[in-house]
Parts: structure tokens; C-alpha cells; sequence
């Protein structure tokens, strides 16, 4: 599967794909929204922080217990009752006095929830499409995500200009309950992948399974490691420069779409299966042109041309779909979903933490650093690995 056409043809790829977008378009409005009506409660900025980002905080510890649901569960009705639950506790959030407690409970809930639907999505999303096409159609979902956010967060900002916190709360509810109507009316009603039932037993004896594998395990740490680091160089846009990070966070966008585009598009399988390493240090070295301070354009451009680099992930998400048994799909994407989204808050803090003691543009040049040495780190081993195979045994 080569071409757009192809995919959006395939039987239920396209109100899959709109409905994780209608769903992203939703998490971006929410997280904004809250956020501003967590700091006009508390004028505290960590807490307006940690309302936005708490429910990907909460991934790894639903992975830890959950994630054995993303395979033994049926798929239309766990992702329709996920978006379900999302739009009733949207709604509860946009209450008048709800206690900041209670906020952050809810935050936590949602987190938990979602911890469960990364896996679920991404093992439908490889039923869905053939061998062949996976890597493309994945593309087109990374793509959408980067829109949504910029186009959210946009979005956002202008409603939160004309309507209050609360009521962009209550329509970004909306969007989750419009989401899993879409997914109940356009999926087919597909069995779990794996037989038993979800027990956090199973997610750990499965999770341990999915690490007991050397190519796997490395294939899971150059998907997480790398790609957190450079994310923590994002997160300082602000305190690098605050008037320009709006078009920096824009270049970023531009150039992970650029990535994401031509890699699941225009770049040949077996070229495609080489550029992981490339790309990785890509993702990093550019960073290092802020040890010279630079200003508008060089950093936009350097930022640009960075992200590009997590195209690698793609690259990486199809071998670890080539080392994973079709039954375990599921939560081996979940595994690396919670996985990506708990270094990313792991890099962030590095990064954040070396800026409080030097300067933003000395930690982006000493995270990238280190985003260097663990790609090379990373290489070395896998070379070392070479020629040992899963064995492809279930849980």
C-alpha cells in the first residue's frame, strides 16, 4: 500500500482516522482549557502545568495494571466506552466549585483511561490495515496529531478569547461524546485479539514478555530515550524565548510533518528500514547549534530540521510490530505509547532542571548531548544483538 488513495479505501481506516482526530482536537481544547482555569483558581503555575499534562503522567502506572485490556478486549466497545468516559469526566470538570482535589482526581482517572486506549487504537489500527500499508496509515496518524495540536491549540486560544473556561470544557465534551459515536457507527464489531481476561497479572507477566526480548527491548528504548530528551529541548522554548516560541512550537510541527510525510509516503521499504539511526541523531544534533544562542530564523530553522527526526519512530514502531506476535499488538503499542509519553515528562524535567542551574540554551545543547550519546549507545548494542529473534510466545 504506496499511495493516500489506497488507504482512506480501505474499509473503516477513514472514521477511524477522523475520529482520532475529532479526539486529539478534543485533548488539546480540554488541556487548555483547564489549564486556564486551574491557574485564574490558584494563580499557581505548576498546578495550571500538571492539569494539562497529568493525565500522560498517569500513563505508565495504567500500563503497569490495564494494559493487558488492549488485546483481550473487543475494540469498538472498549474505544467507544473510553471516549465515553472522557466526555462525562470533560463534563464533570466544567462544573461551577469543583474542588482543585477532585480536579486532579479526575486528571488522574483520565490518564488511566488512556493508558488503555493507546493500546487498543494501535492494535485496531493493525488489524485494519495489511503489513504493507501499516506504516503509511500510521504516518497519516502521527500527521493528524500535529495538526490537531496546532489547529487546537489555536482553536483553544480563540474560544477561550470569546467563551469561558467552563463552557470550552463542556464543548470539547461534546467532541468525545461526537468521537464515540463515530467509532460505534463506523467500526466493525471485532473479537479481542488474545483470549483470558484482563487482569493486572497478565499486563505484567506480558509486559515482562515484550522486555525479556534484546531487540525489543532496545527497539522500546530508542523509541522512548531520544525522542524524550528532544522534547525536553521543546519544553524551553518559553524561557529561551518567550516572544518567538509561538513560531517555534510552528516550526517543530512543520518539521515533524515534513518527517512523517516523507517517510510514510516516499521512502522505500528497505531504505526506510536503514534510517532509524539517521534520523534519530537528526532529531538531536541540530539542538546543538544552540551552545551559539541563535535568533530568529536560525533557531526556527534548526528546530525545523530537528524534527524531522521523529520520523524515526515510524521506522521503529514497524520493527517492533516485525518482532511482536500479532496477538500481543496491541499492548506491545500500548507499552510504547505510555512508555514515550512518561520519558517525554522524564526529559522535560532533566531539561528544565539543567536550565534552572545554567541557561536554556546550555541545557538544549547538553540534553541534546545526551540525546547523541544514547542513539550511538543504543547502535553499538543493537549491532551486538544482531541475528537473535523473539520467540514468539504468547501470555
Amino acid at each position: 500500500m504506496r499511495s493516500y488513495r489506497e488507504l482512506f479505501r480501505t474499509p473503516e481506516y477513514t472514521p477511524f482516522f477522523f475520529s482520532f482526530a475529532a479526539q486529539n482536537a478534543a485533548l488539546t481544547i480540554s488541556g487548555l482549557a483547564l489549564a486556564t482555569l486551574v491557574y485564574q483558581a490558584t494563580e499557581s503555575p505548576l498546578l495550571s502545568a500538571v492539569s494539562m499534562f497529568g493525565p500522560q503522567l498517569a500513563q505508565m502506572l495504567g500500563a503497569t495494571f490495564f494494559l493487558s485490556g488492549a488485546d483481550r478486549l473487543p475494540p469498538r466497545v472498549t474505544l467507544t466506552g473510553i471516549n465515553t468516559a472522557f466526555a462525562v469526566c470533560t463534563a464533570v470538570l466544567a462544573l461551577p466549585g469543583l474542588p482543585i482535589g477532585a480536579v486532579f482526581a479526575v486528571v488522574f482517572l483520565q490518564g488511566l483511561i488512556a493508558s488503555l486506549g493507546g493500546g487498543v487504537s494501535g492494535g485496531l489500527l493493525n488489524e485494519i490495515l495489511s503489513k504493507d500499508g501499516y506504516l503509511l496509515g500510521r504516518s497519516v496518524f502521527n500527521m493528524a496529531s500535529g495538526l490537531m495540536q496546532v489547529t487546537g491549540f489555536a482553536t483553544g486560544g480563540a474560544l477561550l478569547a470569546l467563551l469561558s473556561p467552563r463552557t470550552c470544557l463542556l464543548l470539547a465534551a461534546t467532541l468525545y461524546a461526537t468521537t464515540a459515536l463515530v467509532l460505534r457507527l463506523g467500526l466493525t464489531a471485532r473479537p479481542p485479539r488474545a483470549a483470558g481476561r484482563p487482569s493486572v497479572a497478565a499486563t505484567w507477566r506480558t509486559n515482562a514478555l515484550l522486555w525479556s526480548s534484546r531487540p525489543r527491548r532496545l527497539t522500546y528504548l530508542g523509541m522512548w530515550v531520544p525522542n524524550g530528551l528532544i522534547v525536553g529541548c521543546e519544553s524551553l522554548y518559553v524561557s529561551y524565548d518567550s516572544g518567538s516560541a509561538g513560531v517555534l512550537f510552528a516550526s517543530a510541527a512543520l518539521g515533524m510533518f515534513v518527517g512523517d510525510l516523507t517517510l510514510g509516503r516516499f521512502i522505500p521499504p528497505t531504505l526506510r528500514a536503514r534510517l532509524d539511526i539517521p534520523l534519530r541523531l537528526l532529531l538531536a544534533t541540530p539542538y546543538l547549534l544552540f551552545a551559539l544562542h541563535p535568533g530568529l530564523p536560525w533557531s526556527a530553522i534548526a528546530v525545523c530540521v530537528a524534527s524531522i527526526g521523529y520520523g524515526a519512530s515510524l521506522v521503529l514502531q514497524e520493527r517492533l510490530m516485525e518482532l511482536t506476535p500479532d496477538e500481543l499488538a496491541g499492548h506491545a503499542l500500548g507499552l510504547r505509547s505510555a512508555g514515550m509519553l512518561t520519558m517525554q515528562g522524564v526529559g522535560a524535567t532533566i531539561a528544565g532542571t539543567v536550565a534552572q542551574l545554567t541557561s536554556p540554551a546550555t541545557a538544549m545543547t547538553l540534553v541534546a548531548v545526551a540525546s547523541v550519546a544514547v542513539t550511538l549507545t543504543l547502535a553499538a548494542l543493537a549491532r551486538q544483538s544482531r541475528g537473535e529473534i523473539p520467540e514468539p510466545q504468547t501470555a
